[in-house]
């Protein structure tokens, strides 16, 4: 689920691992049970995808983004002065868990999406248009971020440092953060509309290539594809209802990525 300003939430994912590594974020009413309240224990944190069911993302989505808004109010109303540790650096710390299931959906729902993902899909894509709006057009958390962009040559930075703190400017004021009230609310309502019709545009194009599929009724017919091409052709058409056919591995765009790459 790719959606602009979505800033905090990428880098948090890279950061989580390296020198600004931090405790995770605490899962707060999301169920001990679900794979994503605690990191992945695999290597580099891969998700543990046999233990993640399609029932486990919408709780998650909704615990990761009360869990960073948590955090992030924190940030904005942090008493002592704005510091790149304080503002930016607790930034790239926040939202670890809406990272975790963020980052594992998009993957899943764009390499094997299903109904229930779709459905997912377009209940959330409004509701992280919004939760983004609510980081961005966070006047008080803007003024944080401007006050260290202001007088940023001071500050003694590393060229990464110094980078990230304009990044973080540029972010928020092409998100909005310098619009009078009223036009943020104006804002709100345009991305949460571009975040729905965006989802269904998506998957209203998967549904119309799926619907054209080329459907082979016999092997001999695919002769000259690798026996691993047939036999994904042939899984194809048994998840589509088509006992004893094919369904050409081309058909779909992540089949195609995944045949032409």
């Amino acid at each position: 689920m790719t959606r602009p300003h979505m800033l905090i939430v990428a880098a948090s994912l890279a950061l989580a691992t390296t020198a600004f590594a931090a405790p995770a974020t605490p899962a707060g009413a999301l169920a001990a049970s679900n794979p994503f309240a605690q990191p992945s224990t695999l290597p580099f944190q891969y998700p543990a995808f046999d233990k993640i069911k399609d029932s486990h993302f919408r709780p998650a989505y909704e615990a990761g983004m009360r869990a960073q808004l948590g955090e992030i109010d924190a940030i904005a109303n942090n008493a002592e002065a704005p510091s790149f540790e304080n503002t930016v650096v607790a930034m790239e710390r926040s939202g670890q868990l809406l990272t975790r299931v963020a980052t594992t959906f998009s993957a899943l729902q764009g390499a094997n999406t299903n109904p229930a993902l779709d459905a997912i899909d377009s209940a959330m894509s409004p509701k992280m248009a919004a939760h983004n709006d609510a980081i961005f057009l966070n006047a008080k958390l803007y003024q944080r971020v401007k006050a260290l962009y202001d007088k940023r040559a001071e500050l003694g930075l590393d060229a990464e440092s110094a980078y990230l703190l304009e990044r973080y400017h540029k972010d928020f004021v092409r998100a909005g953060a310098q619009l009078s009230t009223a036009d943020k609310d104006k804002l709100k309502k345009f991305n949460g509309q571009i975040a729905s019709l965006q989802t269904k545009f998506t998957q209203n194009v998967l549904a119309e290539i799926n619907a054209s599929a080329l459907v082979v009724n016999t092997r001999a017919e695919l002769d000259g594809m690798s026996d691993a091409q047939i036999s994904a052709a042939a899984d194809a058409a048994k998840k589509r209802k088509l006992k004893g056919k094919f369904l050409s591995p081309w058909s779909t765009p992540a089949a195609s990525r995944r045949w032409h790459s």
